[in-house]
C-alpha cells in the first residue's frame, strides 16, 4: 500500500462517550465485519478481553486494519478511563492523527481534557465526533464553542445539525451544501437531498463561516476570497486537509454512533483530513556513537535502514508475546534477525501478523509507516526501538505516570507462589504503569497501579486468566521520599573480602529540586582517569538508592544527587565497593538534609445536579480536599478539586449516600506534595 493511502489513526475520548461504539459502525461500513455487536451485549469486536466484556468498558488499547476508498486505515481504540491513561499515551506516541469522540450532552469531560493534552504532547491532528446528537438535552454547538473555549481551538464545522436530540434526523454537508439522512436497518443508505428552504439562510450562514476559517489559514484561497471569486470543494478539501495537519483548527463531524448516524462521513473526513505518514514531521532519534550522541531525524521511507517502535506488548497464551511495532523507516521480513537498541541484543521475528482485535492475519514483512505485531522477540519491552545494528538510533520512548496506588498480595498456598510471580512479570511487562516489589521489612508482595480499578482488572486477570489462586490486601496509597533543604557529604568504603581490599571514595551534593521533575543525577568532577566500568557502578548504586528510599523504603522524588569528587585508586578499587559507596553516601546525605515525606495528591471531578452540590463538596471538604472551581453543564454541575489519594478510599459509597446516588466522580493523579503533619504523623 503506497504511504499516501494509508491511515493511522487513534480514538480517544472520555470514558462512555462512544469510542468502542464509533468504532465498531467504521469496521461494519467499511466491510470488516459483517455484523454490529453492542458494548452492552459484550459482543464488540474491539473489547475482546473477558474483562471489558463483563465490565462494559476499554481497558487495553486494541489495533485493527481497514479499508475505504482505496485507504488502509490503521485504528487504535483507547480506553476512557483514568486508570488506564498509559495505553492512550503510548497509542498516541506512534499515531498520525486522531479522532476525539465528544459527547453531544456533555460537551468537554475531564477525561476528554487529559486526552486531548496527550494528543498535544505528540502534536497529533486531529478531527472531533460529535457523538450522541439524539440524546435529550445534545446541544452540537454549545459543545463545539466548549472545546473551543476549554482548548483554545478553533472548531471548523463541516456540518451542521438537521434537528437535536429526539428530532436529530441527519446533517446538512457544508462542503456539498447537501442534507444527509441515513436509512436502512443499519443506517448503511446515506440519502442526499437538496437543503429545506427553511434550514437554508443557517446552511449558508455557516457555510461562510466555513471559507472564511478555511481561507483565513491559506494564502491563495484568501486571494480567490477576498476578490469573490467562486472557491471548488476540491480546492476546500485540499485546504482543509492542509489547515488539520498544520492544527490552524479541529474539523467537526457529528452523528449519533449508537443508532447508525453520521459515521460514513467520519469515515471520509479520515481519508481526506487526517494525514498519511509522510505527511506529518519525521520521527526524532539519536543517533549513539561510540563517545558521542546526535539528534537525527529519520524519515518514513521504506527503502532505507529498518528502524521501528515496540509501543506495546500483550501476552498471549500460545504464542507468547505480542510486540506491537510501529516501523518508521525501512522494512523487516518475516524470520529475519533484527537488533534490539536498547538490549543491545540480537532477536529473530519468527512471525508478522496484521491484527484484528485478538485474532490475526500473517504477513510476510513491514514497511515504513505501518503497524503490526512481531512474534518470537523476548527481550523487547514497551519503549524499545528494534531494527539493524548498522543504523544505531534510538527513538524517544514514551513517557509514563508513576503508580500511586498499592496493595498488598499474597498466594493462597506456597505451591502458588511460582506461577504467581511469573504471572507479575508477564503483566508488568505488557503495562508500563504496573509494578511490584517485595517489602524488605515485612516481606509482603506489594503491587502498584494507577487506581483501584486498575488493580481490581489486574488482579482478576491474574485469577480468570492465569489461574493464580491468591488474596488481596486493602488497598494502600504509594508515598515518596525527598529532601527538603541541602547537604555536601563525603563516604570512604573500605573493606577486605576474600583476602583482597576494596576501597571507594565519593563526595556528593544532595538538593531538592522544583515539585514533580523527578530525580536529578549528575557527576560534576572530572572522570577522565576513572575506567567506565567504574563510572556505570556509581550510577547503578544511585539508581537503587533513589529506588530504595531514605527512611521508610518508598522511591525517591524531586532529589537532586550532584557527585563532586570521585577517590579511585586503581589497585585497590572495584566496583564493588563503589556501587556500596554510593548506597551508603546517598543516605548519609540525604538524612542530613532534612528528609520529607510526600503523598499523592488527585485532581477530582465530580458531576452532579445543581441541588447536590452542597452536600457532594462538603463530601469532598471532610476528606481535605480543595474546591478549585465549578461548571456548568447542560447534565449538571462538575465540581473541580483536589484531594490527597489516602482520604479517597471508599468516596463512591459516602458521595452516593449524600446526592441519592445522582453524583459521580473521576480521579486522576495530579502530584506529589509534603504530606500533613510530616515524618511524625505517619
Amino acid at each position: 500500500m503506497a504511504l499516501d493511502k494509508m491511515r493511522n489513526i487513534g480514538i480517544m475520548a472520555h470514558i462512555d462517550a462512544g469510542k468502542t461504539t464509533t468504532t465498531e459502525r467504521i469496521l461494519f461500513y467499511t466491510g470488516k465485519i459483517h455484523k454490529i455487536g453492542e458494548i452492552d451485549d459484550g459482543q464488540a469486536t474491539m473489547d475482546w478481553m473477558a474483562q471489558e466484556q463483563e465490565r462494559g468498558i476499554t481497558i487495553c488499547s486494541a489495533a485493527t486494519t481497514t479499508y475505504w476508498r482505496d485507504h488502509q486505515i490503521n485504528i487504535i481504540d483507547t480506553p476512557g478511563h483514568v486508570d488506564f491513561t498509559a495505553e492512550v499515551e503510548r497509542s498516541l506516541r506512534v499515531l498520525d492523527g486522531a479522532v476525539a469522540v465528544i459527547c453531544a450532552v456533555d460537551g468537554v469531560q475531564p477525561q476528554t481534557e487529559t486526552v486531548w493534552k496527550q494528543a498535544d504532547e505528540f502534536n497529533v491532528p486531529r478531527l472531533a465526533f460529535m457523538n450522541k446528537m439524539d440524546r435529550i438535552g445534545a446541544d452540537f454547538f454549545g459543545s463545539m464553542n466548549d472545546v473551543h473555549e476549554k482548548f483554545g481551538v478553533d472548531c471548523l464545522a463541516l456540518q451542521i445539525p438537521i434537528g437535536e436530540g429526539q428530532d436529530f434526523e441527519g446533517v446538512i454537508d457544508l462542503l456539498k451544501m447537501k442534507e444527509l439522512r441515513f436509512e436502512g436497518d443499519e443506517g448503511e443508505i446515506v440519502k442526499e437531498s437538496d437543503i429545506d428552504p427553511s434550514r437554508k439562510a443557517q446552511a449558508d450562514e455557516w457555510h461562510e463561516k466555513l471559507v472564511e476559517m478555511v481561507a483565513g489559514a491559506d494564502d491563495s484561497l484568501m486571494e480567490l476570497y477576498l476578490d469573490g471569486k467562486e472557491i471548488t470543494i476540491d480546492q476546500l478539501k485540499k485546504a482543509i486537509r492542509t489547515g488539520t495537519i498544520n492544527r490552524a483548527y479541529v474539523p467537526f463531524i457529528m452523528g449519533s454512533a449508537r443508532h447508525n448516524q453520521g459515521v460514513q462521513p467520519l469515515i471520509d473526513a479520515v481519508v481526506d483530513y487526517l494525514p498519511c505518514p509522510t505527511d506529518v514531521p519525521p520521527a526524532k532519534g539519536i543517533k549513539v556513537k561510540k563517545d558521542s550522541e546526535e539528534n537525527v531525524e529519520v524519515p518514513c521511507d521504506a527503502t532505507k535502514m529498518p528502524l521501528g517502535l515496540v509501543f506495546k506488548i500483550q501476552y498471549d497464551r500460545e504464542m507468547g508475546p505480542l510486540c506491537y511495532v510501529r516501523m518508521y523507516s525501512g522494512k523487516i521480513q518475516a524470520g529475519t534477525q533484527i537488533f534490539n537498541m536498547n538490549k543491545k541484543k540480537r532477536e529473530r521475528v519468527n512471525r508478522i501478523l496484521r491484527m484484528h482485535a485478538d485474532k490475526s492475519e500473517a504477513m510476510d514483512s513491514l514497511s515504513a509507516g505501518d503497524i503490526a505485531v512481531f512474534i518470537g522477540l523476548k527481550l523487547a519491552q514497551t519503549g524499545d526501538t528494534i531494527g539493524s545494528e548498522a543504523f544505531n538510533v534510538l527513538l524517544e520512548q514514551p513517557k509514563f505516570p508513576e503508580p500511586v496506588i498499592s496493595v498488598a498480595l499474597e498466594p493462597e498456598s506456597m505451591s502458588e507462589k511460582d506461577k504467581m510471580n511469573e504471572t507479575l512479570k508477564i503483566l508488568s511487562c505488557e503495562d508500563p504503569t504496573f509494578s511490584y516489589h517485595e517489602d524488605a521489612e515485612t516481606g509482603q508482595l506489594i503491587i502498584s497501579g494507577m487506581g483501584e480499578l486498575h488493580l481490581d482488572v489486574l488482579v482478576t486477570r491474574m485469577r480468570d486468566d492465569f489461574g493464580v489462586k491468591c488474596n488481596v490486601g486493602a488497598p494502600q496509597v504509594t508515598y515518596r521520599e525527598s529532601v527538603s533543604s541541602t547537604a555536601e557529604v563525603s563516604e570512604e568504603f573500605s573493606r577486605v573480602l576474600a583476602g583482597k581490599e576494596n576501597t571507594a571514595g565519593l563526595k556528593i551534593k544532595v538538593s531538592q529540586c522544583e515539585t514533580g521533575s523527578g530525580n536529578i543525577y549528575s557527576i560534576t568532577c572530572k572522570t577522565a582517569n576513572i575506567p567506565e566500568e567504574i563510572i556505570q557502578a556509581i550510577n547503578s548504586g544511585f539508581a537503587s538508592a533513589f529506588n530504595s528510599g531514605i527512611k521508610y523504603g518508598y522511591p525517591c522524588t524531586d532529589v537532586k544527587v550532584e557527585v563532586t569528587d570521585i577517590v579511585y585508586n586503581e589497585l585497590t578499587s572495584t566496583t564493588f565497593a563503589f556501587e556500596a559507596c554510593a548506597a551508603q553516601v546517598f543516605d548519609k546525605a540525604c538524612n542530613a538534609a532534612n528528609p520529607v515525606i510526600l503523598e499523592p495528591v488527585m485532581n477530582v471531578d465530580i458531576s452532579c445536579p445543581k441541588e447536590f452540590v452542597g452536600p457532594a463538596s462538603s463530601q469532598l471538604s471532610q476528606r481535605g480536599g480543595n474546591i478549585m472551581g465549578q461548571d456548568s453543564k447542560v447534565s449538571g454541575e462538575v465540581i473541580h478539586a483536589t484531594a490527597p489519594m489516602a482520604n479517597m478510599f471508599g468516596f463512591t459509597t459516602n458521595l452516593r449516600s449524600a446526592t441519592q446516588g445522582r453524583a459521580s466522580f473521576s480521579m486522576e493523579f495530579s502530584h506529589f506534595q509534603l504530606k500533613a503533619g510530616g515524618l511524625n504523623n505517619y
